[in-house]
């Protein structure tokens, strides 16, 4: 049974991480899914963390849990699409590449000559 707990805590890892991974390069957008394996993976490491009797990582993971249920539910509540953000304003940040497909060409304005 202990096997169970163990399996249970390294998929909740998996899944974490995983959901982490593909928002910071880009692959996934922050939402149903992104908030589904944090929830999923929350509660694996909150059977883990209580197996294990480690306590404060049960409960940052119950706050990680409830944090992923509300979002969940504010989207179906709001009746948003998938990918909440997709609505969105996009910002470029400078340094930033552009993933947007969006091309903005501004030339630097010129010096007027005086004669």
């Amino acid at each position: 049974m202990e096997l169970l707990w163990e399996i249970a805590g390294w998929a909740g890892a998996v899944a974490i991480l995983s959901a982490y991974l593909a928002v910071s390069m880009g692959w996934l957008k922050a939402g149903r899914g992104f908030q589904i394996a944090n929830l999923l993976g929350a509660c694996a490491f909150i059977v883990n963390g209580a197996f294990h009797e480690a306590w404060p990582s049960v409960a940052t993971n119950v706050a990680w849990c409830l944090i992923s249920a509300v979002a969940l539910f504010r989207m179906r509540g709001a009746g948003q699409p998938a990918a909440a953000a997709a609505d969105a304003p996009q910002v470029q940040f400078p340094g930033v590449p552009d993933t947007t497909g969006q091309l903005a060409i501004v030339e630097a304005p010129r010096a007027r000559r005086f004669t």
